[in-house]
């Protein structure tokens, strides 16, 4: 009797590694975007969708995680440029950071259609309007040039209002504009309170006031993030993409988003210059922006890695 119960505990573990694996094989540790895509930023849609943009002519390329198929969604333009990307659930709209463009847009992800291209120019001699976050108010975008967020409120259900406008919000407090690039990648908390902003000139992360712009600097105990890049926030823990490190720094945060410390690092193979990151279930994904690589033919991917 025992040694049919030790077999049959036996043959449910297998089952249930058998389980494990397979679920683990429905979503592959690498997603193929197109050859030459220069992607920067992405974003998981409902389900298992992903929106990856193109830097080279603001394209943006829709698929599915689980197997791997997509195609364009928003055909690219000369001069246009798609950078980070935020994806909101309750209108299925796709918020895209312009760079260069000095400008933000927002795509209808069921047809492609671009429903607002918003002005974002700060009067510096150049702006680079980096990624952007979606919250339950609003959409705010960074600018990687000068020390602003740009806001643009959203009516019921996540709509946009007619007509949608970028409002400037100055970055003050501890905040400190360096030659090159300062703010970059950005979060919220669930309740849009307070906004996270990396500031890859500084080396660190800052809370802010989506009200005002008063930015407090993160006590990371000394630590730094160098080349930090995209953010993902769930709950206390903050991931970072450090680009050119090849490498996601994990961070727990106090409760009250002021403190934290560098736990430890996600690292991967398959990581070449990842530049933001999307999460879905357990799993972060990684999008490879491969800078440096002559684009021409090159093949481009999202990477998945655990984030435990």
């Amino acid at each position: 009797m025992r040694r049919a119960l030790v077999l049959l505990a036996s043959l449910a573990l297998l089952a249930s590694l058998s389980v494990v694996t397979a679920q683990a094989e429905t979503f592959p540790d690498v997603v193929p975007l197109p050859d030459a895509w220069q992607p920067e930023g992405v974003a998981v849609g409902r389900g298992s969708t992903y929106y990856a943009g193109s830097l080279a002519n603001g394209a943006i390329y829709s698929g599915d995680l689980r197997t791997g198929d997509g195609g364009v969604l928003v055909p690219g333009q000369p001069g246009r440029v798609a950078v980070g990307l935020s994806f909101d659930a309750r209108s299925g709209y796709l918020f895209v950071a312009g760079g260069l463009n000095a400008a933000g847009r927002v795509y209808d992800t069921a047809t492609g259609a671009m429903l607002a291209e918003l002005a974002m120019a700060s009067g510096a001699p150049a702006d680079f309007i980096n990624d952007v976050i979606v919250t339950r108010e609003a959409a705010y975008f960074t600018n990687s040039f000068a020390a602003f967020l740009y806001r643009v409120p959203l009516g019921p259900r996540g709509r946009l209002p007619d007509p949608a406008v970028a409002e400037a919000i100055p970055l003050t407090g501890d905040w400190v504009q360096n030659p090159g690039f300062n703010a970059n990648g950005i979060e919220a908390t669930p309740d849009g309170k307070t906004l996270i902003v990396v500031n890859s000139g500084a080396q660190a992360v800052f809370a802010v006031d989506p009200e005002t712009g008063a930015a407090t600097r993160i006590d990371l105990g000394g630590a730094m993030v160098p080349n930090g890049d995209g953010l993902a926030l769930l709950g206390t823990t903050l991931y970072v993409v450090q680009n050119r490190l090849n490498q996601i720094a994990v961070i727990e945060l106090a409760p009250d988003l002021l403190s934290g410390m560098v736990s430890r690092t996600i690292t991967s193979a398959d990581f070449d210059v990842p530049t933001t990151v999307a999460v879905l279930g357990s799993s972060l994904y990684a999008v490879n922006a491969k800078f440096g690589t002559p684009p021409t033919g090159t093949p481009y991917e999202i990477v998945r890695v655990p984030r435990t």
